[in-house]
């Protein structure tokens, strides 16, 4: 069915070129995140701590989220267990820290996007970016009114000692990290990329064409093609809906707009599935079950909200 010219060239050839590019791509991601820089991130975060009315704490936590999601939750449950923050603020610095959550992965997630959807990561990261800042905006926008005026701001007082950069440790941290990183993605990307190039070739899309015009009507701004990246989104990892996207990409099945609603919209479907099991066993060590539980759901109807504004915008005029 297939010849070996045309499985060199079509599949083996684009294969092992990313499995190149993320090797190097994990690795230089996981290098800077390794290089913990919190007290320059303090200084960023001291006037939108100071423009959104919230605490020195909220701060601290959100400088340390850049780095860590858990040490800067574990910093917010102790505040507030020695109400040094009430409820409220302790929703919002929560909230707050959704930006530098985001930015914590994303220099191994560009890494690993960029040799898989090419030219769709650009306009894909811009949006997820877009729609951290929204949230951003957003918190800040309601402290401003729910909260009182503070007059006192020493973000950097509430961070824990700077330590000596030891290269030892990061690099060690670094190996540790890249293995576990590229076994993972590599489990995903290889068998799917080389599944959807053999869709792609027996007519699986036409057929499923034809079966998607009955069914998952919410769905319809998608092409067929498209619905199988959500699909593997909500079924496996992101790194497999990346992969298909990146055979349906390279094979002319998909363009650049299609493949980056197809993530957005699987990205905003998957998250309560992902929260359940990646964030509540985290977030149920760190707080009491019930405040873990309603923040995670606060955490995702923004984040799901953000990022339906940004994907309407991106479709309307992207």
């Amino acid at each position: 069915m297939f010849s070996i010219p045309e499985l060199w060239s079509g599949l083996l050839v684009p294969l092992l070129k990313l499995s190149v590019f993320i090797s190097m791509g994990v690795f230089v991601g996981n290098l800077i995140e390794a290089l913990n820089w919190t007290r320059f991130m303090a200084m960023f975060a001291t006037p939108l701590v100071r423009a959104g009315r919230l605490r020195d704490i909220s701060g601290a936590s959100f400088s340390m989220a850049f780095f860590s999601g858990i040490t800067a939750n574990t910093m917010l449950a102790e505040a507030y267990e020695q109400k040094r923050i009430n409820r409220k603020e302790l929703v919002l610095s929560n909230l707050f820290n959704s930006l530098p959550t985001y930015f914590l992965h994303l220099p191994t997630t560009f890494f690993i996007m960029a040799p898989l959807i090419k030219a769709a990561a650009i306009p894909y990261l811009f949006l997820t970016i877009s729609s951290a800042v929204l949230r951003t905006i957003v918190v800040v926008f309601i402290g401003r009114f729910i909260l009182p005026a503070r007059q006192d701001f020493c973000v950097q007082c509430e961070l824990p000692p700077s330590e000596t950069l030891n290269w030892s440790a990061i690099l060690k941290k670094v190996k540790t990290r890249f293995i576990k990183r590229f076994k993972k993605i590599m489990v995903f990307t290889l068998p799917i990329y080389t599944l959807f190039y053999i869709f792609q070739n027996i007519g699986f899309f036409t057929w499923l064409e034809q079966a998607m015009s009955q069914h998952a009507a919410f769905l319809s701004f998608l092409p067929p093609q498209a619905i199988s990246i959500v699909a593997l989104q909500l079924a496996a990892e992101f790194s497999a809906g990346l992969a298909a996207a990146g055979s349906l990409l390279d094979s002319g099945a998909l363009g650049v707009k299609e493949v980056v609603l197809a993530l957005i919209s699987g990205n905003i479907l998957s998250s309560p599935m992902r929260a359940v099991r990646h964030q509540l066993p985290y977030y149920a060590g760190i707080f009491n079950p019930s405040l873990a539980m309603r923040l995670i759901v606060y955490n995702q109807s923004l984040r799901a909200g953000s990022l339906i504004v940004v994907g309407i915008m991106y479709y309307f005029w992207g």
